[in-house]
């Protein structure tokens, strides 16, 4: 059964019947459904096999309709919006008293972004309500950045993916909250730190909570492939701890010869931190199909977004 389609209408239809589908951001793909209707989230909660209290993104059309979802919204909250959006922010608000306890795991504050890909603007602006849409895949599993990893995922399951292509950035948004007007980083994103303190100025992190997170993308184990995983600053070393084995290496961007290595992911033969992000789940994938006894993974340079790597690197190894 092929369930990955490009027909907008088909996917209007199905959201109007409180189904949900696979949709594309220029981050990940997600599962997506109607927020107001309890049954579509209750499905994607369930499909997702995810804890109710993990709040989910809401999606919206366009920063003018902020007001419809969020309240008491801070200062900075208003420049980070128009400096970054449509694009791989989002914020965490007060939210309107109409929006519902289950999409924001009971919480008083909402996740919200505008996605920036014209098939999901097309989409919402085609729809009389915002999506909800955590990324398209297995709780704690590796993030989906093309329509064939959603449907590998959910192929029984969904009735629809709408194909976008493959995802520009290719790691989540980067999630920011606010205290007291002073912005908080809950989740290292496909938007660089730097970029929003450039805007904002310093900002606090917390970006663990296994217990009571106060937006997605928290927990300490996450993003990870089923084969086991190892995290490195040396993976030529690394590699001598395993004789006899099926070995799989992601790097930067120098190629390693080692003829324990049975399949190997450069990221970026230029070092572009960008272009690594991007391929970065999508060679996950690919390692993980390999039936590989481990996966090493080379540490970035902890600068920009590869940050945001080493952070779904390390959430998603072993230490």
């Amino acid at each position: 059964m092929n369930i990955i389609s490009s027909s907008i209408p088909k996917a209007v239809a199905l959201l109007n019947q409180e189904q949900i589908i696979g949709i594309p951001t220029e981050t990940v793909y997600g599962l997506a459904g109607n927020i107001y209707s309890s049954k579509a989230v209750e499905r994607i909660f369930a499909i997702k096999k995810r804890p109710f209290f993990n709040p989910l993104i809401v999606h919206i059309k366009s920063a003018t309709a902020l007001s419809e979802i969020a309240r008491d919204i801070p200062e900075k909250a208003a420049l980070l919006a128009k400096a970054f959006w449509p694009g791989p922010l989002t914020l965490v608000l007060k939210k309107q008293i109409a929006i519902p306890d289950l999409v924001t795991g009971g919480k008083d504050t909402v996740a919200v972004r505008v996605p920036n890909h014209p098939v999901i603007l097309a989409l919402l602006n085609q729809l009389a309500y915002p999506l909800a849409a955590p990324s398209a895949n297995p709780f704690g599993a590796i993030s989906p950045t093309t329509a064939a990893h959603v449907a590998g995922y959910f192929e029984e399951v969904l009735p629809m993916v709408l194909d976008g292509g493959a995802c520009q950035r290719g790691i989540e948004s980067t999630i920011i909250g606010f205290e007291n007007g002073k912005p908080i980083l809950y989740r290292l994103g496909s938007l660089a730190i730097e970029d929003i303190e450039a805007i904002v100025g310093p900002v606090k992190m917390i970006t663990h909570d296994d217990i009571a997170p106060a937006a997605p993308g928290m927990f300490s184990k996450h993003y990870a492939p089923l084969t086991t995983t190892f995290l490195t600053t040396d993976v030529k070393k690394k590699l001598t701890t395993f004789p006899d084995q099926k070995i799989g290496v992601l790097v930067f961007q120098k190629g390693i010869d080692d003829p324990k290595i049975v399949q190997q992911e450069i990221l970026s033969s230029t070092g572009n931190l960008a272009e690594a992000a991007s391929q970065l789940y999508a060679a996950l994938h690919r390692l993980d199909n390999c039936h590989l006894d481990c996966i090493i993974a080379e540490r970035f340079p902890d600068v920009g977004l590869g940050k945001t790597i080493n952070d779904r690197l390390q959430r998603a190894t072993k230490k």
